[in-house]
Parts: C-alpha cells; structure tokens; sequence
C-alpha cells in the first residue's frame, strides 16, 4: 500500500495541487514512526503490571497508540481516496 501511494498517488496528488493532503500524509508518516519508537516502552509496561502501580503509564500509551493507528488509517484511505477526486 506504501509503495503504491509513493509511485502512483502522489504524483498525482502533487500536480493537482493537494498540498493539504500531502501534508497530512507526511504527518501520518511521522506519526507512525514515533510509534514504532514506542513500542518497546508499550510492551515493557503490559509485561507484568503489578497491581500497586500506578495506571497512568500505560493509559497514556495505550491511548497515544490508539490515536496514532486511526490517524494512519483514516488519513491513508482519505489521502488514497483524493486521487478520484481530481479525475
């Protein structure tokens, strides 16, 4: 899917002008990478919660990592939609 917006949608997107759209896709972009980051930090606090620590640690990164996958895939199928548009 990646690839295929690199090679075949951008471009198009370009010449038509969205630049909105590809800014919002880079920062889907950038956004998927600080979550890649995030992982191991996810994965070390869900390993054996004890049941005096506090919550708020995990919360927050269950929630950024909740945020960052809807905004990867609703601003994919958007950005990937555009293309039909100016056709």
């Amino acid at each position: 899917m990646y690839l295929y917006f690199r090679v075949d949608v951008r471009p198009e997107l370009e010449r038509a002008g969205h630049w909105p759209a590809l800014g919002f896709f880079d920062l889907k972009e950038h956004f998927v990478a600080i979550g890649f980051a995030l992982l191991p930090a996810y994965w070390v606090c869900w390993r054996r919660p004890n049941a005096n620590e506090p919550t708020q640690t995990r919360t927050m990164l269950t929630s950024l990592l909740a945020f960052i996958i809807w905004w990867g895939f609703l601003t994919g199928h958007v950005v990937n939609n555009i293309k039909g548009f100016s056709s």
